[in-house]
Formats: C-alpha cells, structure tokens, sequence
C-alpha cells in the first residue's frame, strides 16, 4: 500500500504542520510505503485547511481511492472568529472527502466534536514526532545543580507570532525571571522586544535541534495548541518543560515537566523542574517517528483492506458536491 501526502513541502523553517509532514514522509520513503505520484497510490493524506481545491480534485479524478484527513485545532481557539470560519471549512471537507480521520490529540477531537465536526467511521488520534536524524538527546549527563551554582538556560520557540503563542507570558519571564539563576532564549517570530531574553530569528531544523541541546529546559505558554510542534521537538532532545496548562499540552508532556497556569505560578514551576532536571528528564516518553508513521500506516491500511473487501465504503462525491466544495475554496 503506498501513501500519497497532499502538501506543499517548504525547506527551511516553517510552522509544525510542515515540519512534521516533511519528517513523515522521510520516514514513510525510508519504508517504501510512499509516491510521490499520486495517481499511484492507494491512500491520498491531506491536512487540515490547506490545499482543499486540489484535494477535491483529486477526490474527483479517483473515487475509488482512500482519503485521509489530518486533522488540526480547532483553529477558533487560537485565531478568534476567523480561525471559527475556517473550522467550518474543515468540518465541510471532512465530512465529504475524508473516509479516515487523523487527530492530534484528545483535546483536539473532543473539542472539534464540541464546535459542530461530525464522528468519521474511521477515526484516530496519533501524536506528532520529529525527524529523529535531527532532534535527539544531548549525549552530555543531566546532573542535578544541587547547590544551585549553575545557571540554567531556558528556551521558547515558536514560528507563529500569533499572540496566543504565549508572548505575553515570555514577556513576564522577561520581566521577572531570576538573571542571577537563569537565562533565556526565544527562538523564532516574536510581536514583542526583550531586554533581558536573547531572542534569536528563526532557523532551520539543524541548527535549532543544536540550538536545543545546548539549553536544559524549555518553555511553552502556547493557549490550545492541539499538539505542540515546539514541545515535541525538545523533549525528542532530552529537555524537561514547564508548559501552559491548555490544549493538548497535557497528553504530551506527561511526567516529563511541569504544567503551569499563568504568571502566579510559572516561576516557581521553573525552579522545581531546574532542581531536579534528572529526575524530570529520566522520565520523557514520547512515541518516535518510527512508530508514529507505524501508526499512520496501520490506520489507512485498515481502512483500506476494509473497503477492498467490502465491509465499508469509500466516500463518493457527485457533480454538485464538486461543485459545492469548490466553491469554498480560494485557488490553490
């Protein structure tokens, strides 16, 4: 069975959708389970809101073919009315295009299911994961800092400068944190300037895995982030967090950091996960690319053979569902 992903790959750095699809496909070309050619393959992935109008296209030109949707945010919750419209959107094309449903986390399928997106017959939640040949742990030890001689670096990154990305807690940090016990670094677009925070432009995926490993612990004030790019990727390189109680957060980090609420008590969340970094960073689990394209694989693959063997039926769009569906699309 061979996988086909509906995407406009860029190089470079670019929001986590991308990074992500860029690392599953590579995984996927490394299994020989991916086309490029999408005429060849037997299962055509796309993701979320982007590139509608071809999939639809697609959809079209081969109805008998699997179409699986990755699904992301709710988008109202970190874009306000505008991110509500393109939810819609998303429900739309899921309901008539995707016979299997991908989510990023719990929090992200409950909460589509509270804002209107209706249950597939086929349906998962499976994690994101980075490509492991660039995020991967620091092969120096973690030791404790018992007598709090050292002083740590922390680290925040985000590609978006969307407000919701926590800024106005970074700027707090900035304010506030202990410069005699830490310093920190903000990797990646920023709305606001920093005095005390080294804030560095964003950078492609080598250079900020390194960049990563050189700090020990990381932070994210993200507000209902369905599944963290960011937090992802520094776990995958051994970092401890402390991240904002909110959105999918929670699934991923696990006992690997600290969950905080807001300026009351993100400092003091700090200070317990930076004396007890080993602790903290012995306990990291999270799933690697390797199972999560496993995953990828096994869910359209069960889709796939159950409609191949006529226990379920492929969606079918008809002439004015076509229509329809153009017609919410921009031109790709």
């Amino acid at each position: 069975m061979k996988i086909y992903i509906q995407w406009k790959f860029r190089d470079g750095p670019w929001g986590g959708g991308n990074q992500f699809l860029k690392a599953l496909r590579k995984e996927l070309i490394r299994t020989n389970c991916y086309t490029e050619n999408p005429e060849e393959s037997d299962v055509v992935l796309f993701n979320s809101h982007q590139l509608l109008g071809k999939v639809t296209n697609l959809k079209k030109r081969f109805p008998d073919k699997i179409f699986v949707h990755r699904v992301d945010g709710p988008l109202f919750n970190t874009r306000g009315e505008i991110g509500r419209s393109t939810d819609r959107k998303i429900f739309l094309y899921n309901n008539f295009l995707a016979d299997g449903t991908i989510y990023q986390s719990e929090w992200s399928r409950n909460k589509s299911y509270q804002y209107g997106l209706k249950k597939n017959h086929f349906e998962t939640c499976i994690m994101n994961a980075p490509d492991p040949s660039l995020f991967y742990p620091s092969k120096r030890q973690v030791i404790n800092n018992t007598n709090k001689s050292k002083k740590y670096k922390l680290i925040a990154t985000s590609w978006s400068d969307n407000p919701r990305k926590g800024f106005d807690l970074y700027s707090f940090l900035d304010n506030n944190l202990d410069t005699d016990r830490f310093e920190m670094s903000f990797i990646g677009n920023s709305p606001f300037q920093y005095n005390t925070i080294r804030h560095l432009s964003p950078m492609p995926s080598l250079k900020l895995a390194d960049e990563l490993r050189r700090h020990d612990l990381f932070i994210t004030a993200s507000i209902s982030d369905p599944c963290s790019n960011s937090l992802i990727e520094a776990l995958h390189c051994g970092l401890p967090a402390v991240v904002k109680n909110s959105g999918g957060h929670p699934e991923i980090l696990g006992k690997g950091g600290e969950l905080f609420n807001g300026p009351e008590d993100i400092i003091r969340k700090i200070e317990k996960v930076s004396d007890n970094l080993y602790d903290y960073s012995k306990n990291i689990s999270v799933p690697n690319m390797n199972e999560i394209s496993q995953k990828y694989y096994s869910f359209c693959e069960n889709i796939y053979v159950t409609a191949k063997q006529g226990y379920s039926d492929i969606k079918k769009i008809n002439y004015f569902d076509y229509i329809k569906l153009r017609m919410k699309t921009l031109p790709d």
